[in-house]
């Protein structure tokens, strides 16, 4: 029984039966990841082997075997999952963690993901072989059938694969399948738990990061790990939160005078992965089929933030008004020029503001007399002076 897509080409078809049976009951394994490992928003779990086998039939790029495969988890509970990924073998004892369709690793275009949903809601086993039956038109569909025809009515919708053969029933039940399929507005379900973002930076002082919570449970526990006065609060109230619930929006409150740290949370709880969720390998450089969810489970999920923040800058000081440049003194407009003579030109001023006249011919010889008298009366007043000194008095002058 193959347990891995038939490829298109030949080369890929001489697989040896040898290892053509190792996959199919999962002999090939390769080696596990630790289970202990912490994965951030997403469930986690191993393929161990066929939960339900279906019978085989024929597509586009070959015959090949149908399954509902068994995801276990580390706690040991197992959901049930189809293949939506047609040219990828599936490995024995493969990890897988619950991913975003956006993410799809496989081959193909996995062009109508809404339909894919659909299906797994009105194909089997949401739906049992008897229905399944009735709305075909056919008469004792069996599981294994009903589980062929949904399956292969998944690939031509994952990866435009088209049935080529199979059984009566599984032919009507396919075309059924196919026929009735539509595109449900919300094609793919919303994650069991997730944060995003996964880290952020700051200052002392703020309060570092905004972490948006998507969960499909009522509350989640908070455990943080963060140094003394450091605190997770609802950035909307400032309040400080222990539980976290779908939509709440949280950070961290770092005092202004804590040194440079860092601090997380993490959040763990039991939820449900609804159907139609994706599961991909979780070792890349280990390709695997992917699968998809076919009926709700309860999963344990966790996530997790952290944040790192360093010293508050110092304020810079403020700049100092720098001065107003002085304005240039204006220089004294330059006198235009006169035509007028320079004779014409009134007498300037003495230092007490009276105008000087011109000297005349008449008050230069009012001039020239003062100056006489003042010398006579020099002449006289030596000559008496002389007199005192000789003795001579008056009278006998």
């Amino acid at each position: 029984m193959k347990q891995f897509s038939l490829p298109r080409s030949a080369g890929r078809a001489g697989l040896s039966a040898t290892a053509a049976a190792a996959l199919a009951f999962g002999l090939a394994a390769p080696a596990a990841a630790d289970p202990a490992q912490t994965y951030e928003g997403a469930a986690r779990a191993q393929y161990t082997g066929n939960a339900e086998g279906g019978e085989s039939v024929t597509m586009t790029g070959g015959e090949i075997t149908t399954n509902l495969f068994r995801l276990e988890q580390d706690d040991g509970e197992a959901f049930t999952a189809y293949c939506i990924d047609f040219e990828t073998n599936i490995l024995g004892g493969a990890w897988y963690l619950e991913d975003e369709w956006a993410n799809y690793p496989g081959q193909g275009d996995f062009a109508e993901p809404g339909k894919v949903h659909w299906l797994l809601q009105h194909g089997y086993p949401s739906v049992t072989a008897d229905e399944l039956a009735a709305d075909a038109g056919v008469t004792e569909v069996g599981d294994e059938e009903a589980l062929a025809a949904t399956q292969a009515a998944i690939w031509h919708f994952s990866n435009d694969e088209d049935l080529e053969k199979g059984s009566d029933n599984v032919e009507a039940v396919y075309d059924h399948l196919v026929a009735a399929a539509e595109p449900l507005p919300q094609g793919e379900p919303d994650a069991s738990l997730s944060v995003s973002p996964e880290d952020a930076t700051g200052q002392s002082g703020e309060t570092v990061g905004e972490f948006t919570i998507s969960t499909s449970t009522e509350a989640v526990p908070v455990d943080l790990s963060a140094p003394e006065g450091v605190e997770l609060v609802d950035t909307r109230t400032g309040e400080a939160v222990d539980t976290v619930t779908d939509g709440s929006t949280v950070g961290f409150a770092v005092p202004e005078d804590a040194e440079p740290g860092e601090a997380s949370f993490a959040l763990e709880t039991t939820s449900t992965v609804e159907q139609g969720r994706l599961f991909k390998g979780e070792d890349a450089n280990e390709p695997t089929q992917t699968l998809i969810t076919a009926e709700d489970s309860e999963v344990a999920v966790s996530a997790a933030a952290g944040v790192e923040w360093s010293e508050a800058d110092e304020p810079a000081p403020e700049p100092e008004p720098e001065p107003e440049p002085e304005k240039p003194e204006e220089p004294e407009p330059t006198p235009e020029p006169s035509d007028e003579p320079e004779d014409d030109k009134p007498a300037p001023e003495d230092e007490k503001g009276e105008q000087e006249l011109p000297v005349t011919g008449g008050a230069l010889a009012g001039l020239v007399a003062a100056g006489i008298a003042a010398l006579g009366a020099g002449g006289g007043a030596l000559y008496l002076s002389r007199k005192r000194k000789s003795g001579v008095t008056g009278d006998e002058v």
